[in-house]
């Protein structure tokens, strides 16, 4: 026999492959014009949602749904989870699309914002959020300088003719100049509430406090994410409260309400030690597993080439960090008043970790590895 013959196509199983794929390629067809309905459909639930003030996610409703696909994954040939993940994101979809036709309805009622440092990163995203929440917006920026006058465009606080118009200022200004722009506004007090966003707070409480007691209302808040999150997902902001948490929960939720959005207050002398470990921690674990390998003497290369799911996963996640303003990195490190705690526990866990491998006690790195595992997947409450 031909050897060669073997590897050579089968001309009807090559044009019975042709057929299915046009068979699959018209069923797919199907989907998009089903998918274009159900996302018109949406639309119009958008539309009556938006004029009768009513939420966009109803958990009873996005619970059916998903109930209803998984009981449908056997009948498709596919498991639970598949038929869950493509519920999920059609789901996605729909609130996106109802919350977006609902954009000129809010706007009609919606509220006049300033972003201060509208041009960085925070602020553009919180430009754009807020513009999907149907708010008005202006901005100041020393970007703008430069750029031709026009009309909530700003490159100084001075250049604003009326602060008073605006019923909340958002503060998104580098953690460095936080203080001294807080400082300005307290001075020119205005009426509206002052939405602070920064990472690190501990440092901002004595001008928070000044403006406080001269009347001003004041709130410290931290979105969860950076600048290339999408508003439709989950969207966890911090509230950092000073007195009374569902007071300052009251005032604040108004501007970033949202299907997605998640408000976890946490008292303000709080907040930076929690932040120690959910941002210091998380972004040192980073910074560490890229620097230490630069030391290995390995070719990136050739640990791409063998890489195991495991290494693959914390390189996406050190990338992820070392992609980031490393200016903004260092200010999270440098100017949290807890990064003490958080070193002396990095390096005691490294200790224990080494010290149990080095003295070949299995027993104690299986306690250890239990510990942390048991740790994290505990419940909260």
């Amino acid at each position: 026999m031909n050897e060669d013959s073997s590897a050579e196509p089968n001309p009807s199983s090559a044009k019975q492959l042709t057929v299915l794929r046009e068979s699959i390629a018209e069923v797919d067809r199907s989907l998009l014009e089903l998918l274009h309905r159900r996302m018109q459909l949406a639309a119009e639930v958008g539309r009556v949602k938006a004029q009768q003030g009513q939420p966009i996610m109803v958990p009873e409703v996005h619970h059916r749904v998903l109930t209803r696909a998984r009981q449908h994954a056997d009948a498709c040939g596919v498991s639970e989870e598949v038929m869950e993940s493509i519920f999920q994101a059609v789901m996605r979809g729909s609130v996106e699309r109802q919350h977006r036709v609902g954009v000129a309805v809010r706007a009609e009622e919606g509220s006049r914002l300033l972003i201060l440092g509208g041009a960085g990163d925070m602020g553009r995203w919180f430009q754009n959020f807020a513009l999907l929440l149907g708010h008005r917006i202006d901005v100041v920026d020393p970007a703008m300088a430069p750029l031709p006058a026009m009309a909530g465009r700003y490159a100084t606080l001075d250049e604003v003719p009326d602060l008073d118009v605006y019923e909340a200022i958002i503060v998104s200004v580098p953690l460095g100049r936080m203080t001294v722009v807080l400082g300005q506004l307290i001075e020119l007090a205005p009426r509206g509430l002052i939405i602070e966003i920064s990472s690190i707070k501990d440092d901002l409480a004595p001008i928070l406090d000044q403006g406080r007691q001269a009347g001003l209302h004041l709130s410290s808040l931290h979105p969860m994410f950076g600048p290339r999150k999408s508003p439709y997902e989950s969207l966890t902001f911090v509230l950092a409260y000073a007195d009374d948490p569902q007071e300052e929960r009251s005032q604040v939720e108004e501007w970033i309400r949202h299907p997605y959005t998640h408000l976890v207050p946490v008292p303000f002398h709080h907040h930076d030690r929690l932040m120690g470990w959910l941002l210091g921690f998380a972004h040192l674990s980073g910074m560490l597993f890229g620097c230490a390998l630069t030391r290995s003497g390995l070719g990136a290369e050739e640990l791409k080439a063998c890489a195991s799911t495991t290494y693959n996963r914390q390189t996406s996640a050190a990338l992820h960090v070392l992609g980031e303003d490393p200016d903004l990195y260092f200010d999270i490190q440098s100017l949290n008043p807890h990064r003490g705690e958080v070193y002396r526990a990095a390096s005691e866990a490294l200790n224990e970790l080494v010290e149990a491998v080095e003295d070949d006690d299995r027993e104690r790195f299986r306690s250890v590895l239990s510990a942390a595992r048991n740790f994290l997947i505990s419940e909260p409450g």
